[in-house]
């Protein structure tokens, strides 16, 4: 059976694969996560998630050699989309309560890029959630923000959180995906992989 690597420092991917049941270690090398200006919006993530596979792909041969040969890297990467505009990690509380502001009452589309590596072989994907939020009053967005600190997710806000609770009116498509990782079709690839 061939050792699994989450390339992610992300406690919702981990907790998600912790989920499904699946055994693997974490190992995350930092990455450039720059992108050619002209690529379509939705191979921005798997771009990205394919650079964090090959970075820790590298890293783990040469760090264990032969104990790592038949590794599986499981990588990803998650953009929000507004129209046409990739809505990132907050930087302050200001920017996290525009961001809110600027989602409250709209569709937008979550899409997160996966990688996953063994050997030669490369299964790459995105997959794509539709989220639409309730208006959110000024003071729903304040309070989630101050007590939340979603700072460390692309568009301010994670599903699982109170605000996803009260403010969000309907999805289409899968909720883990949302969370930052589509955990249900990353376990059928490492089925198919190990088969």
């Amino acid at each position: 059976m061939s050792s699994i690597i989450l390339a992610s420092q992300s406690p919702r991917r981990k907790q998600l694969l912790e989920w499904a049941e699946i055994d693997f270690e974490v190992i995350v090398k930092a990455t450039d996560e720059s992108y050619p200006s002209d690529l379509p919006t939705d191979e921005i993530p798997v771009f990205i998630a394919r650079k964090k596979a090959l970075a820790v792909q590298a890293f783990a041969r040469s760090a264990y050699h032969a104990e790592h040969r038949n590794e599986i890297i499981i990588a990803a990467d998650t953009v929000v989309v507004l129209g046409e505009t990739i809505i990132g990690k907050p930087a302050s509380r200001e920017e996290a309560i525009a961001t809110l502001t600027s989602l409250s009452g709209k569709e937008h589309r979550v899409i997160t890029g996966v990688v996953i590596l063994h050997g030669r072989k490369e299964v790459a994907f995105a997959d794509i959630t539709r989220v639409w939020f309730h208006e959110l009053t000024q003071a729903q967005i304040e309070f989630y923000i101050d007590k939340y600190q979603p700072y460390d997710k692309a568009g301010a806000y994670g599903i699982q959180d109170w605000i996803g609770v009260v403010g969000i009116k309907a999805i289409e498509g899968d909720f883990y995906n949302v969370m930052g990782l589509p955990v249900s079709r990353v376990v059928q690839q490492l089925q198919l992989l190990q088969n």
